[in-house]
């Protein structure tokens, strides 16, 4: 996903097309990969710019993420038991890709240097996500330290509770809360030009 992405996102499907789901679900649970295919396109918008996010704007990265979180979807279908939407347990499963993701690659780089905010901020793909101050507020989120970005993106854009990110995540409560305060100070600070309040 190249560029700046809107806030915005694409809402769920509307009750009514919650049936086509289900039995374009039930088809791919048979081995039908063109139902598949039209829940891979009803969905990847909004999986695509959550995995973004959470990436930090690393395009390259959200591109295998996606990928890889749909062929986790193909292949746990029979977990799904339609409890929530379809769009409800593919989004949670993609953000548990996603932030597994993370924390490979956080373990790999902690191995090799000490672990502070500087490694936390290039832990994710190759991208300096410290240099410069940028305006905008998908430039700014990109910016943020990981676990601030992640509570910030989990909470305030895809409307997760706290209990919920703790579980994801495996921080604390408490620390999730903190997390978001951080995260809502470093993005205004950015949007207003504070550059001193963006430093680790």
């Amino acid at each position: 996903m190249g560029g700046v992405q809107a806030v915005q996102q694409r809402e769920l499907p509307e009750a009514e097309n919650r049936d086509q789901e289900l039995s374009w679900v039930e088809d791919a649970r048979r081995g039908d990969t063109a139902a598949f295919e039209r829940l891979y396109r009803l969905h990847a918008g909004r999986i695509n710019a959550l995995v973004w996010r959470l990436c930090g704007g690393d395009a390259a990265l959200a591109e295998d993420l996606v990928q890889e979180a749909f062929i986790r979807a193909w292949n746990k279908l029979h977990l799904f038991e339609g409890k929530s939407a379809f769009g409800t347990w593919l989004h949670r499963l993609a953000a548990n890709v996603a932030l597994s993701d993370r924390r490979i690659r956080v373990k790999r780089v902690s191995r090799e240097l000490p672990m502070d905010e500087a490694v936390e901020r290039t832990a994710m793909g190759e991208k300096d996500l410290s240099v410069g101050l940028r305006t905008d507020l998908e430039a700014a989120i990109a910016g943020l330290p990981e676990r601030a970005r992640t509570v910030l993106v989990l909470f305030d854009i895809e409307g997760y509770r706290h209990e919920e990110i703790a579980d994801l995540t495996g921080m604390a409560v408490g620390s999730s809360k903190a997390q978001l305060h951080r995260a809502r100070k470093l993005v205004r600070g950015a949007l207003d030009g504070h550059e001193d309040d963006f430093e680790p």
